[in-house]
C-alpha cells in the first residue's frame, strides 16, 4: 500500500498535468492515478458559467459542488480555498467578497500555484493570493480567517483529521467552513471502488460518509450539516461485472454508493485555536504569547 508521501506524489504529479491542460482536455483526460485513459471528470462538476466572477482560465472542470453557494461569504471576509487549483473557487468568492474583504488560495502544485497567480495577474486583483502549502500543515496564522471553502480536494488528502485540525486552527473563533468533497456509502466491493476511480478520476482517497463526518466532530466544528448530496451515476458496464441485472437494479434504488457531498460546520465562538486533540507548540510565527497553534506557519 501506498505511504501518505507516496500519495501526495502521486496527487501532485496529476495535478501538475491537468494545470498545464484545458477544461476540455481535463474532462476526459488520461491523469487518473491510475493511468486510466477513461477519466471522465464531468460527471462531478457543476456549471459555474452564471456566476459572477466566474473565469474560464481558472475553471479546469474538476470539481464536484459549488462551495461557495452554500458558504454564506459576506462582503469583507477573508476567505480560504483549500486546494485551489487554478483559482476557479477563488474567484467567484472574491466577487462576494468584494475590495475590502481577501481570498486566500492554498495549493501544494507549483504548476498550479503558477496558474492561479497569472490568473489574478491578468484579472489585476490585489486581494486574491496563492501560496503553496499542504492542507495538513496550511502556511496560515491561527485565526485569521472568516470562511473556509474546497471543492474534491480533501479526499486526496492523506490525513484527513490533520487537514480538518488545520482547518479549525486557522478559522477565527465564530467562523466557519462549507466544503464540496466525494465520499463513499455502504460497502462497494473494492474492485468497483477501482473501476469507479478508472471512470471518474476523484473516489481515490474517498472514505464512508459517516467516518468523514465523525473526522468533522472530533475536529471540535459545531452544527455540522451536509448542505448538498449527489449521487455519482456509474454506468452499467462498469457495475455490471460485480452485479447482475437484479442487482444493479437494487444498487440503484439503495442508499449505497459514492456521493458528492457539501458540508457546513461552525468553529465555536469561544473556541481556541486548535481542534481537541491536535499536538500543540507555543509562541510560534504569528501567534501572540500565550496562544497555542499547531505548527508555525507564515502571518496571513
Amino acid at each position: 500500500m501506498n505511504n501518505a508521501e507516496e500519495l501526495k506524489k502521486i496527487v501532485k504529479d496529476k495535478y501538475s498535468e491537468i494545470a498545464l491542460q484545458s477544461k476540455e482536455q481535463n474532462e476526459a483526460s488520461c491523469c487518473g492515478a491510475t493511468g486510466c485513459c477513461t477519466v471522465d471528470y464531468a460527471i462531478f462538476a457543476d456549471n459555474y458559467t452564471e456566476l459572477e466572477g466566474y473565469n474560464p482560465d481558472a475553471d479546469l472542470g474538476l470539481g464536484c459542488g459549488v462551495p461557495t453557494e452554500f458558504a454564506q461569504i459576506k462582503k469583507g471576509d477573508v476567505v480560504l480555498d483549500l486546494g485551489s487549483g487554478a483559482g476557479n473557487d477563488c474567484f467567484v468568492a472574491r466577487a462576494i467578497v468584494g475590495e475590502t474583504g481577501k481570498v486566500i488560495g492554498v495549493d501544494m502544485t507549483e504548476a498550479m500555484i503558477a496558474k492561479a497567480r497569472d490568473n489574478a495577474e491578468k484579472l489585476n486583483f490585489n486581494n486574491v493570493e496563492f501560496r503553496q502549502g499542504e492542507i495538513e500543515d496550511l502556511p496560515l496564522a491561527a485565526n485569521r480567517v472568516d470562511v473556509v471553502i474546497s471543492n474534491c480536494v480533501l479526499n486526496l488528502v492523506p490525513d484527513k483529521q490533520k487537514a480538518f485540525a488545520e482547518t479549525f486552527r486557522v478559522l477565527k473563533p465564530g467562523g466557519h467552513f462549507s466544503i464540496s468533497d466525494v465520499v463513499l456509502v455502504g460497502n462497494l466491493p473494492a474492485g468497483l471502488v477501482n473501476d469507479a476511480e478508472m471512470y471518474a478520476g476523484c473516489v481515490s482517497g474517498a472514505i464512508q460518509k459517516d467516518a468523514y463526518l465523525d473526522i468533522i466532530r472530533h475536529a471540535g466544528f459545531t452544527n455540522i450539516t451536509v448542505q448538498k448530496e449527489k449521487a455519482i451515476q456509474l454506468p452499467d458496464e462498469i457495475l455490471k461485472d460485480y452485479l447482475d441485472e437484479a442487482g444493479i437494479k437494487q444498487f440503484r434504488e439503495s442508499n449505497t454508493g459514492i456521493f458528492s457531498i457539501t458540508v457546513y460546520g461552525d468553529k465555536p465562538a469561544e473556541a481556541a485555536c486548535c481542534a481537541p486533540g491536535a499536538v500543540k507548540y507555543r509562541f510560534c510565527k504569528g501567534a501572540k504569547n500565550g496562544v497555542e497553534v499547531t505548527s508555525a506557519p507564515a502571518l496571513l
